[in-house]
C-alpha cells in the first residue's frame, strides 16, 4: 500500500511543508545539524516552534549554528551536544545525556566517497560506520525516549543506494577491492534497511521510521568528489533538499506511516533496474529478510568488526 500523494514535489521547500504547523512542545535531535540540509532542517523545525538539539562532532561549528538559528527563528529552545556518530562510545555518551521524550530523531549526518579505505574506532569501514552503524545504535539507545509520546525516525539515505546492495559477507571490503562509491552506496542501502527494520520492530510502540533521498544538493558532502555533478535542472537548493526530511519528521500527512522510502516529498516507486535519473527505490533496500539480517549483524559489530 502506497502513501497517498500530498501535493508537494521537487520544488517544495522545508518551509512549505511546515506552513501552518505548530511544533510547540515537540523535541527533535538532528545529527549533523550545523551545516547543509541538516542546518536547514533545524531552522525549519525551530521556526515552527520545536525544541531542537544539534548533535555535532564540531562543537564550535554547532554553537555558531545555534546562534544563527536563534537569530533566524527567534526560538531559544536550541541546544548543541557533542556526537561523533562514527564512534559508538560517543553515541553511548550522547544517549546517556538525553532526558525525557524525543519526538523526532533525524539521522542526517554523513560522509561520502572517502578516497581511501578507513575504519572507525570499532573497526568498521568508515562510511558504513558513519552513515549507518552509528545511527543504528543511536536509534536503539533512544528508542524508549522515542516511545514515550510517539516518535519518528528519519533516515537520510541517497539515490546512490541504487548503485549497490549491502555486501553481506564482506561489508568491510576485506576481500572486495575498496571502491569509495560502492562503499558509499552500500552504506546508504543500509540506512534504508535500518528504517525498514526499526519500523517493523517498533511501530507497535508508536515509533515509526522512514528513509529518504533528499535530492542533489551542493553541500560539503561532495568534498571528495569534486563537487556536485548532477545536471542543473535536477539540482535542488538546500531549502528544497531539507523538505522531505521535514515532511517525515513533522508533517501530519505521514502520521503512522513507516518502513517506506521517499523522494521529492512522495513515497518512491520501486524500480527493477537503475535508471539514468537515479530515481525510485531498489527492491533489495526494502527487503525484510535483508533488513532483519543486517540488524542482527549490526548488533554484533560492537563486540567485533564487521565481516
Amino acid at each position: 500500500m502506497t502513501t497517498p500523494r500530498n501535493g508537494f514535489g521537487f520544488a517544495t521547500t522545508a518551509s512549505d511543508v511546515l506552513d501552518g504547523i505548530d511544533l510547540g512542545g515537540r523535541r527533535a535531535v538532528v545529527t549533523g545539524g550545523a551545516a547543509g540540509i541538516g542546518f536547514e532542517t533545524c531552522r525549519a523545525l525551530a521556526a515552527a516552534g520545536a525544541s531542537v538539539t544539534l548533535a555535532v562532532r564540531n562543537l564550535t561549528a554547532g554553537e555558531q549554528a545555534v546562534r544563527e538559528l536563534h537569530g533566524l527563528t527567534g526560538n531559544k529552545q536550541l541546544a548543541v551536544e557533542h556526537l561523533d556518530i562514527s564512534d559508538l562510545e560517543s553515541v553511548d555518551a550522547f544517549a546517556r545525556m538525553w532526558r525525557g521524550p524525543l519526538h523526532m530523531l533525524i539521522n542526517n549526518a554523513g560522509v561520502m566517497a572517502i578516497p581511501t579505505r578507513q575504519v572507525s574506532r570499532q573497526g568498521v569501514e568508515l562510511q558504513l560506520a558513519t552513515n549507518f552503524l552509528g545511527h543504528f545504535h543511536l536509534a536503539q539507545a533512544l528508542q524508549l525516549a522515542l516511545a514515550e509520546e510517539g516518535g519518528r525516525i528519519v533516515a537520510v539515505s541517497s539515490s546512490a543506494h541504487l548503485m549497490a546492495p549491502v555486501f553481506f559477507g564482506d561489508t568491510n571490503f576485506g576481500f572486495l577491492p575498496y571502491d569509495p562509491v560502492l562503499a558509499y552506496a552500500q552504506s546508504k542501502t543500509a540506512v534504508i534497511l535500518m528504517a525498514v527494520e526499526a519500523n517493523r520492530r517498533w511501530s507497535s510502540s508508536n515509533v515509526y521510521a522512514n528513509a529518504l533521498n533528499p535530492g542533489a544538493i551542493a553541500t560539503g558532502l561532495q568534498k571528495h568528489t569534486g563537487g556536485l555533478r548532477t545536471p542543473k535542472e535536477r539540482q535542488k537548493s538546500i531549502a528544497q533538499g531539507a523538505a522531505t526530511s521535514v515532511l517525515l519528521a513533522a508533517s501530519p500527512l505521514v502520521k503512522n506511516v513507516g518502513g517506506r522510502y521517499f523522494e521529492d516529498c512522495q513515497e518512491a516507486d520501486v524500480v527493477t533496474h537503475r535508471n539514468p535519473e537515479l530515481s525510485g527505490v531498489a527492491p533489495y533496500a526494502l527487503d525484510q529478510d535483508n533488513s532483519a539480517r543486517l540488524w542482527e549483524l549490526a548488533d554484533g559489530w560492537r563486540q567485533s568488526p564487521a565481516p
